[in-house]
């Protein structure tokens, strides 16, 4: 798909649909390149409104993720400000917000996701540079803040709000934060971090609206709250898709290249495909996955068809902690320490599913010391030839 090609459109001016698009034009591809996106901004980066633009220490305008002349230069019709409404595979267009259309010759859907939000009143969300900005104004000495959600996002955020001298209340359904993801042992760390920098964390609440006052408990109880944010998870943005005959199951259904029709590949946090190294169907919510899928996307549809198998990564930063995690921890079966202490909260624990090594997560170690793991998930290494080298749980059981 070079030369006089009709052209390529990506929806969602994401860093996935960046990526893509960097990639067409190293590639090879000098045809029109369409981007769409629904915010009246080129692309910018968003792990940083959790952290560096809610705590103040970044300005907005570092967010970019390129320089305006670095986007000239990949001579994109930028359509900013406008959302995608609809999808003829059949014509190969796509409709807009503003009523006019796309026509392509492949497609790349990054549309990402949006905060799942709650019954009641209006509450703060985190998801764009708007909503960073809107609390930021909220939060310092002297001020409440309630987060309900004490998922990577909704702890992120206690953090830096409490840094900043917000009284903080961490409200959320499960008994131990995050242990779906990175085990019971693990989560206890993590939530015992925010204990002890002054947040009132409470486990096993369930919020079921948000109130002027505040937020209503499942009990009928009220916590009140000057400030309210929602991280309780997010929806994938795919209604706009709805009868193109695309697959939709919790994202945009797409196959090991992730393509999810002829000439129409995912990428990004809206994208679920097949991870032949994992066997597994999967939609990953974390910026390193945006960018290489956004390439791998756009690869794939100028015809490289090479199965787009990574080892996901991604981080977290709270109070004094950087979290590393390599793998596909989620339903996991056992997690060993393997190095340091979790009291000390500096260690490094791995995890198996079935009868492999899925992952590796280090809170306070070097970035050195994940590296030989990463690579034996890559090459699928049997647990039982790890087991040998752990030592047993401290707890005596499948953390």
């Amino acid at each position: 798909m070079t030369g006089t090609s009709p052209g390529v459109v990506i929806v969602g001016a994401s860093a996935a649909g960046l990526a893509a698009a960097e990639t067409l034009r190293r590639s090879g591809h000098t045809g029109t390149i369409t981007i769409i996106g629904d915010e009246p901004s080129a692309p910018y980066d968003r792990p940083p409104l959790s952290k560096e633009i809610l705590s103040g220490v970044w300005a907005p305008d570092r967010l970019p993720l390129r320089s305006q002349a670095d986007l000239d230069a990949l001579g994109l019709d930028a359509r900013y400000g406008r959302a995608a409404t609809g999808l003829d595979p059949t014509a190969r267009t796509v409709l807009l917000s503003d009523g006019s259309e796309a026509p392509y010759d492949g497609l790349i859907v990054a549309t990402g996701v949006r905060p799942r939000q709650l019954p009641g009143a209006p509450a703060h969300v985190l998801r764009t540079r708007d909503d960073a900005m809107a609390l930021r104004g909220r939060l310092g000495p002297g001020r409440g803040l309630v987060v309900v959600g004490a998922g990577f996002l909704g702890a992120e955020a206690a953090a830096t709000a409490a840094a900043l001298g917000t009284q903080v209340t961490l409200l959320e359904p499960a008994p131990v934060p995050l242990a779906h993801a990175v085990g019971e042992d693990v989560g206890r760390v993590l939530a015992q971090a925010h204990l002890d920098h002054g947040v009132d964390l409470r486990t096993g609440i369930t919020v079921t609206e948000v109130v002027p006052s505040g937020v209503r408990l499942e009990d009928g109880s009220l916590v009140e709250a000057e400030t309210v944010l929602v991280a309780v998870g997010s929806r994938p943005n795919t209604e706009w898709l709805a009868g193109s005959g695309l697959t939709l199951d919790d994202g945009v259904v797409c196959d090991e290249f992730s393509a999810a029709a002829p000439g129409v590949y995912g990428a990004g946090d809206v994208a679920r495909w097949h991870n032949p190294l994992f066997n597994t169907s999967m939609r990953i919510e974390h910026r390193t996955n945006a960018a290489e899928q956004g390439m791998a996307a756009a690869r794939n549809l100028l015809g490289a068809q090479r199965p787009y198998a990574p080892v996901p990564y991604f981080w977290s930063d709270q109070y004094d902690m950087k979290i590393r995690a390599y793998g596909y921890l989620r339903g996991h079966d056992e997690v060993r320490i393997s190095e340091g202490s979790l009291p000390e909260r500096k260690f490094l624990a791995v995890y198996r599913t079935g009868g492999h090594l899925t992952g590796v997560l280090s809170v306070g170690m070097p970035p050195k010391s994940t590296r030989p793991w990463q690579r034996a998930i890559a090459t699928r290494t049997p647990w039982h030839d790890v087991a040998p080298t752990l030592p047993p749980s401290p707890t005596g059981r499948a953390a």
